[in-house]
């Protein structure tokens, strides 16, 4: 009897220390850091009560016809501006680049931004910002449209991954302050990759 009881003890105790070291789940290197990133407290912009039940971000199925490997023209002259945000916080960005390509045999383009605080950090020297809006923000996807990181190509060419869109904090918890994606980066096509709309507990 003592025997049995100790094994029940070892299994519920055992059972406890599984669901704490639950394997990430994600399809792909980038689902699976987001959920990672999402999970740890240190790190998760989700309120406390979401964080508690998270399992994992919802994601539009992995398609490789949302990598694009797009034109990269380079824009040195351009003023720094005031982007604006979800809060009164108006950070300084410049418009780096344009980027042009195509897309279900149709040709788009979107600017491209640099933060001009973050290029200051290690680390970030290189980090390039591409907001962008497309029709499914608001319904599959966060209404206020999705971001995407990027470095700055040695070259003329950069390759875009949408299935590495990601949604603004915001999405999660309104105490954060987000840039409202610039209207000039609306793209008229339906982007089915990346990060999906928060489903809030």
């Amino acid at each position: 009897m003592k025997h049995n009881l100790l094994l029940l003890v070892m299994f519920v105790s055992t059972l406890g220390c599984s669901q704490d070291k639950r394997p990430i789940k994600g399809e792909t290197e980038f689902q699976k850091e987001i959920n990672a990133e999402y999970k740890d407290a240190t790190t998760s912009p989700l309120k406390e009560k979401d964080r508690k039940n998270f399992k994992g971000l919802d994601f539009f199925k992995f398609d490789s016809t949302f990598v694009v490997k797009a034109n990269f023209k380079r824009t040195p002259n351009e003023n720094v501006f005031k982007m604006k945000t979800t809060t009164s916080r108006l950070p300084e960005y410049v418009k780096y680049g344009v980027v042009s390509f195509e897309l279900h045999d149709k040709s788009y383009q979107l600017n491209i931004y640099q933060n001009q605080d973050l290029i200051k950090e290690e680390g970030y020297e290189d980090y390039l910002f591409l907001p962008f809006l497309d029709n499914t923000n608001g319904g599959e996807s966060y209404g206020g449209g999705r971001y995407i990181d990027l470095k700055i190509p040695d070259g003329n060419s950069i390759l875009i991954d949408f299935n590495k869109a990601y949604n603004p904090y915001c999405a999660y918890n309104e105490r954060y302050s987000c840039p409202i994606v610039p209207r000039e980066n609306y793209l008229d096509l339906e982007i089915k990759a990346g990060v999906k709309t928060f489903d809030k507990h």
